[in-house]
């Protein structure tokens, strides 16, 4: 049902924050239709003035809601996720960008700066193991191929979460699930230690549950991503995140050496456990799943959230009566192929080079552990660096007026042909120095795929963008599985690291051209089981 609502009395409006001049505007009855569902209007409670921010219409309500272009708001200037419901106004003039400072102040830089904590602790947890299986490895006697398989633990866990975590992420929003993610991993890593002294069952379990609880913050933090950015800022947004997903690579790489020396391997699991926990407490208590949530944003941010999204403010929950997602339909899709394939690349590359290299650098350059945990965290830190500026590139083209498909495409290259020429050059490496410059290279040129694929799961299905990167997530971790294990194998059978990376080299150049092939910048429709837009 639909409700007509006619506003015919003059109006007065400020056209902009800060703008206090006010003009006003012809006396002609304005109609438009809402879902009565959401009026929720109480007898005989208009306030009888009628004003406008921007071009936002709205008249004031004596039980404290008011009328805004459409939807219900609560008292403040705020969008109920509940009651959200669009209306599609003809705008006359843009909300003027931010700032610098503005940018930088912003609620949604807040956001996306807990986000990029909580994805430092999600990878530190992780390669805590790629250190501490050396000295794990010589007292418990386990050769490479299985060290390999109780790295792989991890991923065990990892290939369950990612597909039901997306689900529960579209359905129920991305901060709760978060919270509970990093509760869960924290706790896991915080148990390690006594887990190993156990018994080797009991330590594949913790790093099981490790891989469940992180299987979720991907899809988590793109979600919170669709939510709080517009498209012309999500590179960048993605890049800040992920930026602290690849410090978290290392600071683990780092700090893990100096930790174990001092306080054995108890030491490093439980301070990255402990301040997961610190962090669920600041992201409860201080972030709002959506902007309209947040008490302390401004009205400008608000607005020009609002209006330079191309979807809805809240990222519309799917119109279906389960939290299943429709698998088939999203399969049916090329794009779809595009980001599956590019995201089980970029976990080949990364669980590889995260889980080996440490090795690689103490058996092939005979550097001792903590010099070559060094030398492995170095490109870690120039990826974050790298990711960042990527992103402002994109987004920077974007505004240019390139379209969205050709940037993305662009960017997924650079990410792919990179890493795998430089790769090439590792492996004639002939010093612990020149093969980390390599090592840098690949790693730095690989984070531009975070404006390729990752940012791209927003834009074809903001609706689905947490199944789809689960759906996607899986297989990369089944990949990452495959490579991790593969890897110790290899060396095993062959005798040569260099002939595994240069497998993986061939591998990127593969994964580029598909994606080249079948990757789009534009909405996909997911309704119909035709052929892609």
């Amino acid at each position: 049902m639909y409700s007509a609502i006619t506003l015919g009395r003059p109006l007065r409006c400020r056209r902009f924050p800060g703008d206090r001049s006010t003009k006003p505007i012809k006396s002609e009855p304005a109609k438009f239709k809402v879902p009565s569902s959401s009026l929720q209007l109480p007898k005989g409670n208009c306030s009888g003035s009628v004003s406008s921010t921007g071009n936002f219409l709205g008249f004031g309500l004596r039980n404290g809601l008011s009328l805004v272009s459409g939807f219900v708001l609560r008292s403040r200037a705020g969008v109920s996720s509940n009651d959200a419901q669009f209306g599609s106004f003809n705008e006359d003039k843009d909300v003027e960008a931010p700032s610098r400072f503005e940018f930088i102040t912003s609620e949604r830089v807040k956001v996306v700066a807990m986000l990029a904590l909580a994805l430092a602790l999600c990878n530190a947890d992780r390669v805590v193991m790629s250190v501490a299986i050396v000295p794990l490895s010589l007292s418990h006697g386990w050769s490479r191929s299985f060290a390999g398989i109780v790295q792989s633990s991890f991923l065990w866990g990892y290939f369950v979460s990612p597909i039901a975590g997306g689900a529960l992420v579209d359905y129920y929003g991305g901060k709760m699930v978060m919270a509970w993610g990093v509760a869960l991993w924290s706790l896991a890593t915080f148990l390690t230690p006594w887990a190993a002294e156990t018994s080797l069952w009991a330590l594949l379990a913790m790093r099981a549950l490790l891989g469940v609880a992180e299987g979720v913050a991907l899809p988590c933090m793109n979600n919170m991503v669709a939510r709080w950015f517009p498209p012309t800022e999500r590179a960048r947004a993605v890049g800040i995140a992920m930026a602290g997903f690849q410090l978290g690579s290392a600071i683990g790489l780092v700090l893990s050496p100096i930790l174990m020396s001092r306080a054995g391997i108890l030491g490093p699991f439980v301070i990255f456990g402990l301040s997961g926990f610190l962090w669920v407490l600041v992201w409860l208590s201080a972030i709002s799943s959506t902007p309209d949530q947040n008490p302390q944003i401004s009205k400008y941010e608000l607005e020009y959230v609002l209006k330079k999204r191309q979807e809805p403010l809240v990222v519309e929950k799917v119109p279906r009566n389960t939290v299943i997602p429709p698998f088939r339909r999203l399969l049916s899709k090329m794009p779809t192929w595009s980001l599956i394939v590019a995201n089980a690349m970029h976990s080949w590359g990364f669980f590889v080079i995260l889980s080996w290299m440490p090795i690689y650098f103490n058996s092939v350059y005979h550097v001792e552990l903590r010099q070559a945990a060094w030398f492995s965290a170095v490109p870690w830190s120039v990826m974050a660096v790298m990711g960042y500026f990527g992103g402002l590139w994109s987004d920077g083209l974007i505004r240019s007026g390139t379209s969205i498909t050709l940037t993305r495409k662009m960017m997924q290259s650079i990410g792919f042909i990179g890493p795998g020429i430089a790769l090439i050059g590792l492996t004639s490496a002939r010093s612990a120095s020149i093969a980390s410059a390599w090592l840098t290279l690949a790693v730095g040129l690989k984070s531009f795929s975070h404006s390729g694929f990752l940012v791209n799961l927003q834009e074809i299905a903001p609706q689905y963008s947490g199944v789809l990167h689960g759906m996607s997530n899986t297989t990369g971790t089944l990949a990452a599985i495959v490579g991790t294990v593969g890897a110790g194998f290899f060396v095993e059978l062959v005798g040569s690291f260099q002939g595994f990376l240069l497998l993986t080299s061939v591998l990127y150049f593969m994964a580029a051209l598909f994606h080249i092939l079948f990757s789009t910048g534009k909405r996909v429709n997911f309704e119909e089981t035709s052929s892609a837009e």
